[in-house]
């Protein structure tokens, strides 16, 4: 019996080590299937600067990290923020810093993590959001100024291309119907929009979805997607009226950023990387890295400058003195935020007045589109006249 229980017993001790070491090679898969992997989130721009606001504002209120994230998950209509903030508060709860939770989730601006991580380091973090915040908030005005600026212009030829399509459509094959009945030979401008309009009587109901999905991929590709979209920004440099609104919106966006991240604590090749990362014109990213690389290198703003080709062109003249005054006094952020500051007052105006100069433009497009289907519908019509007369 003792015998037995001896051999039971070693057999047993052989197996429990197998058994826990099975068990604990199992436990991080099962661990890794309950907790779910961290995933980047795309939120709207208002839902950024909602986060960001009200984060700082509550912050400074003495309220935690914690219960922030956990009332504003509450409150949020955004499906993408409300599982961000999800995310985030599990980061959180599992002792993770919050720039780190905020990177994860990718709910905010490079600018914003590098001003979080900062303040968390130096203890100023509700300072730094608060920073954070308005530089949220000047983005989205920069963003939606450009987007005004295009708004009527896009309005004006929409409204016009539909009213053409609609008369070409429905309208020219009757009026070609009529003409061949009276045997009338058409002009050459008359026989172009009539055979558009018999075209889109046969052909229109799949013709015309096509168009407008091609025309749609074409302003995707032309400004939205990454890597052909530095062709729009190309245009837009080089559209009178638009180009000095562009600029304006850019010198605004260097003055405002540099100045807030100098201010915030960064160095000046930091705040010009996020700079770079901030701005999507080809020609201010190329300008930004070489003034980054210049200062690595152990030159000033006078050095700098002066050196680069196009900087007058990118920079006024007199921004450049600015700069370099701000920068022998030690009062560089503050110069380079009155820089913002004058420039989004001029890119205000601008906009305004864009909207008053694009007008005439737009009636005579307008006008000349209904000329053409006139002159088109009237000159087969006056010769038919002409001929009876005869």
């Amino acid at each position: 019996m003792s015998l037995f229980k001896s051999a039971k017993t070693k057999a047993e001790a052989e197996v429990e080590p197998k058994v826990e070491a099975e068990a604990v090679a199992d436990m991080p898969k099962k661990a890794e299937k309950k907790i779910p992997k961290n995933k980047r989130f795309h939120v709207a721009s208002k839902d950024r600067e909602y986060f960001t606001t009200n984060l700082s504002l509550l912050l400074k209120a003495g309220v935690s990290v914690g219960e922030i994230v956990e009332s504003m998950q509450e409150n949020t209509s955004s499906r993408p923020l409300k599982a961000a903030l999800k995310q985030i508060g599990r980061d959180i709860e599992e002792g993770t810093p919050l720039w780190r939770a905020l990177d994860n989730s990718g709910i905010v601006s490079q600018q914003t993590l590098v001003l979080v991580r900062l303040g968390e380091q130096s203890g100023k973090l509700v300072d730094n959001l608060k920073v954070a915040a308005k530089q949220e908030e000047k983005q989205r005005l920069f963003r939606s100024k450009l987007r005004s600026a295009m708004l009527y212009p896009s309005f004006v030829l929409g409204m016009t291309g539909l009213v053409g399509l609609g008369v070409a459509w429905f309208l020219l094959p009757r009026l070609s119907e009529t003409f061949d009945q009276l045997d009338v030979k058409l002009p050459l401008i008359s026989r172009i929009f009539v055979g558009v309009g018999l075209f889109l009587k046969d052909n229109g109901l799949w013709a015309v979805p096509t168009g407008l999905v091609m025309a749609a991929l074409f302003v995707y590709i032309l400004f939205f997607a990454p890597k052909t979209r530095l062709i729009g920004g190309w245009l837009l440099f080089h559209l009178p009226g638009i180009s000095r609104l562009m600029y304006e919106v850019e010198i605004a966006r260097f003055g405002y950023l540099l100045g807030t991240l100098l201010g915030a604590g960064l160095s000046v090749t930091q705040a010009l990387q996020l700079l770079q990362e901030s701005t999507s014109a080809n020609r201010y990213k190329k300008f930004y890295a070489y003034l980054n690389q210049s200062f690595e290198d152990g030159y000033g703003f006078r050095a700098s400058l002066s050196t680069y080709k196009r900087s007058r062109k990118l920079l006024p003249p007199s921004v450049q003195q600015m700069i370099i005054a701000g920068e022998r006094s030690g009062a560089l952020p503050e110069t380079l935020e009155s820089i913002g500051d004058i420039y989004q007052e001029k890119s205000d105006i601008s906009t305004q007045n864009l909207e008053t100069v694009l007008e005439p433009f737009m009636l005579i497009i307008v006008w000349l589109g209904v000329m053409a289907v006139a002159i088109a519908v009237i000159l087969p019509i006056y010769s038919l006249v002409g001929g009876l007369k005869a």
